[in-house]
């Protein structure tokens, strides 16, 4: 099935919602005409029921000569209650089909929608919303067009109908049974503003208490690991309690309704059946016209009462669309959006000039950011963290747009580059990888769109260093890992997250501390293999260690958003500044550590006490002999 376009469904962005529900019905309007126009006549079929009804009390019974008439009365019965019966099944089941249909089509807009929203979107959105109005909202939307509007028109219908049947039948009738609808009516609508409101409130904080639950099952290791566990509970019953209480008022606006209208139709019904029997007695009309008035009543009163509940229960659908609205108004990422796309495969020049970078109006991130990198160079980024790293990087896939300067790939303006084109040619390793709940074949061949050979996927995790931990699992690469990975190391997570990106071959590689998570000799692999795999593909590292720096061909160190050293290792180790501070303290450490563990080691119970130490706000300790 093809999934709608933004233009498809941009159109339901009406301001008044019932319109863009009746847009959304795209496809289907006719399907659903159909079965409205079923339930009139199941509607006509049943009046008809209660006009032979009386017709046989006034007519046939009590009449010998029209006794005879009585099986053809019979089969008429049958005939009204089987054109009832197939009419509403009719009605139900195109209802159905609309109501599924378009709950599948704007579920797979939202779906697809929500992917090419921009990084800043995201940003700024709770997941647990998003999930929300993508599940229970929609299914309030699908509940509207199976339930709430063709119930609507049901009831239209038997009240125009019924009341229809009713002036043919008596006129005054007619009028004395229809002296409350317009008082039911209001009283519906009085309702319906507040119900709204409260079942907005409602879904938000519903929303609230999905974004809190899947935060603590995403984050149930830290939970446990930390014991915090009576936090957690203490903290979703507040959430929940809120829940609880927007809940009852909610509830204790139906339960307000359904008095009143009950009182008011039920009165309706009263006089109406009194005025009727005080008719027959006066000879004004025979007892079968009142019968056949008495069951049409039911059939215009009732219905209007529901009508009235159905107004109120309407209002969910439509707050709920009003919700959907709020995401689809967002605007898509333009993934094709730029003039130029590179006939051969890039070279990798990258030149930064004057570039800056803000997440929000006058809160710079980067400011004017100078330099270059020559086709298949190692760059380098070091800093403090929040010194701008990562977003540095995140500018060359087009992940942000920089607000500032310039930056050109082969001599190109980077935003003529297409972000397709510019992510199919950029392989990106992120700090914390992601795996998906797959096996491991198709999280290591998730990044490419085509198929690829056994060969080639055990290259790729020979290079990353994990093919030995993968051979060794029971079903080696079609063994399953469980959500986010969870079943694997850090280690071994980002190991198969860098195998994931040397399989889709791009000419430019982001490693964003991609060797944070492993330990030294698997870091030495992996270094050792990426120092192969990078030849002739421009890198960008990020890296807090210098040891994992050392080989880059530029170093550029940030603090607060500004280049503040740029060069090689040697070089920079030669200048007073950061990067020699940095250096000086993590030898240090390392080789203080060395002499702790030498020690340790020669003699177990060797006393020593334990000094600490502050060099440029990092603490460290060293062990001193006694």
């Amino acid at each position: 099935m093809t999934v709608p376009t933004s233009n498809d469904l941009r159109q339901t962005l009406s301001d008044k919602p019932l319109i863009g529900l009746y847009l959304l019905m795209r496809d289907y309007r006719l399907i659903y005409l159909t079965a409205t126009l079923s339930l009139g006549v199941a509607a006509a079929a049943r009046s008809g029921t209660y006009l032979l009804l009386g017709r046989l009390a006034d007519k046939i019974l009590g009449d010998e000569a029209a006794a005879g008439s009585l099986p053809l009365v019979a089969l008429g019965f049958l005939g009204l209650a089987a054109v009832t019966g197939v009419f509403t099944f009719l009605s139900g089941t195109l209802a159905a089909r609309t109501s599924e249909g378009v709950a599948q089509r704007l579920r797979d807009f939202m779906y697809d929608h929500i992917q090419r929203l921009t990084f800043s979107y995201h940003d700024q959105t709770r997941t647990g919303e998003l999930i929300q109005r993508a599940t229970s909202d929609i299914d309030a939307v699908r509940q509207f067009f199976a339930d709430h509007a063709i119930g609507a028109g049901r009831i239209l219908l038997l009240f125009v109908v019924n009341l229809a049947a009713l002036l043919y039948l008596n006129w005054q009738l007619a009028l004395y049974s229809i002296i409350v609808v317009p008082v039911t009516v209001l009283i519906s609508y009085f309702f319906f503003q507040r119900v709204s409101k409260a079942y907005e409130a409602y879904q938000e904080q519903d929303a609230v208490l999905t974004n809190t639950l899947q935060e603590n099952l995403t984050g149930v290791r830290v939970v446990k690991a930390f014991g915090r566990q009576s936090y957690e509970r203490e903290k979703f019953d507040i959430v929940n309690w809120e829940k609880f209480t927007l809940g009852r008022r909610l509830l204790l606006m139906h339960a307000l309704y359904w008095p009143s209208s009950d009182i008011l139709t039920g009165g309706q019904m009263l006089a109406g059946f009194a005025i009727g029997a005080i008719m027959a007695i006066n000879g004004e009309i025979s007892v079968g016209e009142y019968m056949s008035y008495a069951g049409m009543l039911i059939w215009i009163v009732w219905p209007i009462r529901n009508l009235g509940r159905l107004i109120v229960q309407m209002s969910t659908g439509i707050v709920s669309f009003n919700r959907i609205t709020e995401v689809i108004r967002q605007e898509r990422e333009p993934l094709d959006e730029g003039d130029y796309i590179s006939k051969d495969r890039p070279r990798g020049e990258i030149v930064f000039e004057d570039v800056s970078f803000a997440y929000e109006r006058d809160s710079h991130v980067l400011q004017d950011i100078n330099f270059r990198c020559e086709p298949g160079q190692i760059v380098a980024l070091i800093g403090s963290t929040g010194s701008g790293k990562t977003t540095l990087a995140n500018l060359l896939p087009r992940f942000y747009e920089y607000t500032a300067g310039s930056i050109t790939l082969d001599g190109v303006e980077l935003k003529r580059y297409p972000r397709n084109f510019l992510r199919g040619q950029i392989g990106v390793v992120e700090q914390e990888p992601f795996l998906f709940s797959r096996s491991i074949r198709e999280n290591i061949t998730y990044g490419v769109d085509r198929q690829v050979s056994e060969e080639e996927v055990i290259a790729a995790a020979e290079a990353a260093a994990i093919h030995d931990s993968i051979i060794s699992f029971p079903n080696g690469y079609d063994t399953l890992v469980g959500e986010k990975g969870v079943t694997l190391s850090g280690g071994q997570k980002q190991r198969l997250a860098i195998a994931r990106t040397l399989v889709k071959d791009p000419c430019m590689l982001i490693l964003d501390d991609a060797t944070s998570s492993v330990d030294v000799e698997t870091e030495t692999e992996i270094r050792a293999a990426l120092e192969r795999l990078m030849q002739g593909r421009t890198t960008f590292i990020i890296a807090h260690r210098i040891q994992s720096v050392m080989i880059a061909d530029l170093i550029v160190v940030l603090d607060s958003g500004r280049i503040v050293q740029i060069g090689r290792h040697e070089e920079l180790l030669g200048q007073e500044g950061i990067y020699r501070k940095i250096f000086d303290i993590q030898t240090r450490i390392e080789a203080e550590l060395e002499k702790e563990i030498a020690s340790v080691g020669q003699d177990t119970f060797l006393p020593y006490t334990a000094n600490e130490e502050r060099q440029d706000g990092i603490l460290s300790y060293t062990a001193n002999e006694e």
